[in-house]
């Protein structure tokens, strides 16, 4: 049987880890390959590891085909659905593919509808008879990858922005999503260097920039009484204006607490 290897596609879904990949070889060696490879003609779609393990070690295994498939992007989706079931995914990878599975639908509908363009100038009602497809909204690609939305436009921030040391602090877990976020506004130098200073500076530096974002303790500015106010006037007048200081320092100790209670369950988290 001849089976074709894509590297594109082999690392198309992020590697297995030293650890994780030890636990499959064991695994296999001792209970034989138990799930098929799925094929698309001779073209390897999933089961690259096990794959590599069976050749490597003599194990036999099982194909099956996937007759399913008409494009690459087939290909695409189909990989990604099935990894975002698994348990073994973390959070930032689902999320990852998940966003990727986004892009792929929305190309394809913007190609849709590009070729349909002409049909509708022809007055051809062909593409009226077609079954809609609907763009991916962001909360159903949240959904998808079972997160929250503002996780989700996180791990996108990330993307864009992110140096890929600290995308490696994310995987590697020295660093939750989260702060990832915050320390992927910096520049991409202070990114790398809070990288090589561990946990601890990656911490830090999401601390800071979190604590820049924090509006300033604002100054509360009243009228002066009027002249000739009498002495109860200037302390209704006091009285006000102490109100007022106090309400937006209720506010602003409000936003604190909520940085550090964040702050404080991230290093629970990375502990």
């Amino acid at each position: 049987m001849t089976i074709t290897i894509n590297e594109d596609l082999r690392a198309y879904i992020d590697p297995l880890t030293e650890d994780e990949y030890a636990a499959l070889e064991r695994s296999l060696l001792s209970e034989g390959c138990r799930d098929a490879l799925v094929l698309w003609g001779d073209l390897l779609i999933d089961g690259h590891n096990r794959y590599g393990i069976c050749q490597k070690h003599a194990i036999p295994f099982n194909t099956v085909q996937n007759h399913a498939f008409q494009s690459m992007d087939d290909v695409h989706l189909w990989m990604i659905d099935n990894h975002l079931g698994r348990r073994s995914v973390s959070d930032f990878q689902r999320g990852v593919l998940a966003l990727r599975k986004k892009e792929i639908v929305s190309a394809r509908l913007a190609q849709k509808q590009e070729r349909q363009s002409p049909e509708a100038a022809d007055g051809s009602d062909a593409s009226v008879q077609e079954e809609k497809e609907s763009p991916l909204t962001r909360e159903a690609v949240a959904r998808a990858a079972r997160m929250s939305s503002a996780t989700l436009g996180q791990i996108e921030k990330i993307q864009k922005t992110a140096a890929p040391e600290l995308v490696g602090a994310i995987k590697s877990g020295a660093i939750s999503i989260n702060a990832a976020a915050a320390v992927a506004s910096l520049p991409s130098e202070k990114q790398v260097a809070a990288v090589a200073g561990g946990k601890k500076e990656l911490r830090q530096a999401a601390r800071q920039v979190r604590e820049s974002r924090l509006p300033q303790k604002p100054k509360v500015e009243l009228a002066p009484p009027p002249d000739g106010a009498s002495a109860d006037q200037i302390e209704i007048y006091r009285l006000k204006g102490l109100l007022a200081e106090l309400t937006e320092e209720r506010d602003h100790l409000k936003k604190r607490v909520q940085h550090l209670t964040i702050a404080l369950a991230e290093t629970r988290s990375e502990q």
